[in-house]
C-alpha cells in the first residue's frame, strides 16, 4: 500500500514537471513565432512592392540574415525562382515578371508580346524575348527551355517599348503593338498563317496608329509592305 501511495505521488511530480516544461516550450515557441511573423511580415510587404518577388539582398537590408532566408525557402515560404530571386509562396508568381526580372535588357517580343496586347489569343507555349546583339543568354538558357531568343542592334533596342499588364495582373516591359506588326512581318515565315492574318485585321480594325507605324516600318524597313497592308486593310 506504501508504496502505491510513493509510485502515486512519483507520478504527480513527473505529471507536474511535464506540465511546466510544456509550459515553457509552448511560451518559448510563441515567441518565437511572433518574433518570426515580424520578419515574413516585413518580407511580404516588400515582396508586393515588387511584383510578388524579392531578391536576397532586399531581404538583407530589411535586416534578416541569409540563414534565416534558407530557413524560410526550407520551410516553403519562400520559392527560389532563380540566382538571389525568391517569390512568395502565398503568392502565385508571374512567370513574365520573373524572366524579366533576370535583366533590364531584355523585352517580350513577337509572339508573346502579340499575346500580351491581345492581338493574338494562342498563350505561347514558347516565350519571344529580344535582347541586344552580343548580350549572354546562356544562364537563361540554363534556367529555362522555353525561351526563344531574338537579336537585335543595341540602338533599335528601345524602340517602342512600353510597360502593360500581363493575364496575371502584373507589369512587364514589351514592344508596341506596331513594332510587333513590323517584327511579324519580318519574321513571316515563321509565323501561323492564320494567326498572321488574324493578327493585322484585329490591329488595322480596333488599334490602328499610322503614325507610329509607318515611324515603326521605316525603322525595321518595312514600309513597302506596311503600305500595302494599308491600302486593303484600311478601307
Amino acid at each position: 500500500m506504501l508504496n502505491k501511495i510513493k509510485l502515486i505521488h512519483k507520478s504527480i511530480r513527473i505529471l507536474l514537471t511535464l506540465q511546466t516544461y510544456f509550459k515553457y516550450i509552448k511560451l518559448k515557441n510563441k515567441c518565437k513565432v511572433n518574433n518570426m511573423s515580424d520578419k515574413v511580415r516585413k518580407i511580404i510587404e516588400k515582396a508586393k512592392e515588387n511584383d510578388g518577388l524579392i531578391r536576397t539582398n532586399d531581404i538583407e537590408k530589411l535586416g534578416i540574415n541569409r540563414t534565416y532566408i534558407c530557413d524560410l525557402v526550407k520551410s516553403g515560404f519562400l520559392v527560389h525562382e532563380s540566382w538571389g530571386l525568391y517569390s512568395i509562396n502565398e503568392e502565385t508568381p508571374d512567370e513574365y515578371v520573373i524572366i524579366q526580372k533576370r535583366s533590364n535588357k531584355l523585352f517580350f517580343s513577337y509572339a508573346t508580346a502579340l499575346f500580351l496586347h491581345g492581338l493574338s489569343d494562342r498563350v505561347p507555349r514558347i516565350i519571344d524575348i529580344t535582347v541586344p546583339q552580343g548580350y549572354n543568354v546562356n544562364k537563361l538558357k540554363k534556367s529555362y527551355d522555353n525561351l526563344r531568343f531574338h537579336y537585335i542592334k543595341p540602338e533599335l533596342l528601345l524602340e517602342g517599348i512600353e510597360r502593360i499588364i500581363t493575364p496575371q495582373g502584373f507589369k512587364v516591359t514589351v514592344y508596341n503593338k506596331e513594332r510587333c506588326i513590323c517584327d511579324m512581318i519580318r519574321a513571316e515565315k515563321y509565323f501561323d498563317k492564320q494567326i498572321y492574318i488574324q493578327v493585322l485585321q484585329d490591329y488595322f480594325k480596333n488599334y490602328f496608329n499610322q503614325r507610329e507605324l509607318i515611324r515603326m516600318s521605316k525603322l525595321f524597313k518595312v514600309e513597302k509592305e506596311i503600305r500595302r497592308y494599308m491600302e486593303v486593310l484600311c478601307q
